[in-house]
């Protein structure tokens, strides 16, 4: 967690903040400013010992005062804040995969996205949270090698990283360009297999190998010989071996860019990622688009969510 842009708040007072919240919330009107602050300037744990607090001194819930005071973006922004972290990934799968129609853009950035070890603790608080199987309810809402490749992700047995074996780096490549260039159709069950279980510093190497057999990047061929929702979540998968924060800064970028802002997606990045990678997030932001994150944030969003969000991104990077 050493490249986010939120940590541990020093000196802390839990109690010291929950009145400050609960001063914030009182009476009329809403001191938001203060709100925000605080929420995006603690770390997770420590929110959640300010919302112990404040049930311990005011006998009331923070995060029902939160909903009942605050409105709109900037609500949904607070409230995502004091989710405990696998709380936050298991509710925001819950919702992608609930009702009429499923998600599938939140179903692959986060299982695209975390580690085995992510993914073990998600399943194991959505089982406690929801009396749910993870597994189950995503395979009542999804199907064909969309849904097999989101089956191999949630297993989490990913090899572990150790020494690369160049023979079977050799192999793998030679099998994946067959399967796509080679054929007829595409071989999808190889590319799951092979993009699902194979280590990362392993599958980095086979992209390189890949890209002297056949002259193109894995990527290109992914999105020729495949489409919709497979094509998706492999490409995630393929962006997500290259480079965690790569991925995120694009889909940061694409979050905001043209008419209209994906809202959830900022929100759902911003926060998950505000104490593992943020930084690095913002480092590759800058580097691919040419401009900031925080300039994005700045010219995309208004008002107290954009205040929020511009602390939570820490600095500019111009």
């Amino acid at each position: 967690y050493t490249r986010g842009t939120v940590t541990a708040f020093s000196p802390f007072d839990a109690r010291a903040d929950a009145e400050a919240l609960r001063k914030a919330m009182k009476g009329m009107g809403t001191d938001e400013e203060t709100i925000l602050k605080i929420l995006t300037s603690r770390n997770n744990t420590q929110r959640q010992e300010i919302a112990s607090a404040f049930k311990t001194l005011f006998g009331r819930d923070l995060v029902d005062d939160l909903k009942s005071e605050l409105t709109g973006k900037f609500e949904t922004l607070m409230v995502s804040l004091m989710r405990p972290r696998y709380i936050f990934d298991a509710h925001a799968l819950k919702h992608a995969i609930k009702g009429a129609g499923t998600n599938e853009k939140v179903l692959t950035e986060i299982l695209a996205s975390r580690t085995p070890q992510e993914v073990r603790n998600i399943k194991q608080v959505y089982l406690q949270e929801y009396e749910a199987n993870l597994e189950d309810k995503i395979k009542g809402e999804t199907s064909g090698h969309f849904q097999k490749l989101l089956v191999v992700l949630l297993q989490a047995n990913r090899d572990p990283d150790g020494r690369v074996d160049e023979a079977l780096v050799e192999q793998d490549a030679q099998v994946l360009f067959r399967a796509g260039e080679l054929k007829w159709g595409t071989d999808e069950e190889k590319f799951i297999t092979i993009l699902g279980t194979r280590s990362v510093s392993h599958l980095r190497r086979v992209f390189d190998k890949y890209m002297t057999i056949s002259g193109f990047q894995i990527e290109e061929t992914i999105d020729r010989e495949t489409s919709g929702d497979l094509e998706k979540l492999l490409l995630a998968v393929v962006k997500c071996i290259r480079s965690v924060p790569a991925y995120f800064a694009e889909t940061l970028y694409h979050s905001m860019k043209g008419a209209g802002t994906d809202d959830d997606t900022l929100i759902r990045v911003m926060v998950s990622r505000s104490e593992i990678d943020l930084l690095d997030i913002r480092q590759e932001f800058r580097k691919n688009f040419s401009k900031s994150l925080h300039h994005m944030i700045q010219k995309d969003t208004s008002g107290d969510y954009r205040k929020a969000l511009l602390l939570l991104c820490g600095g500019d990077d111009d």
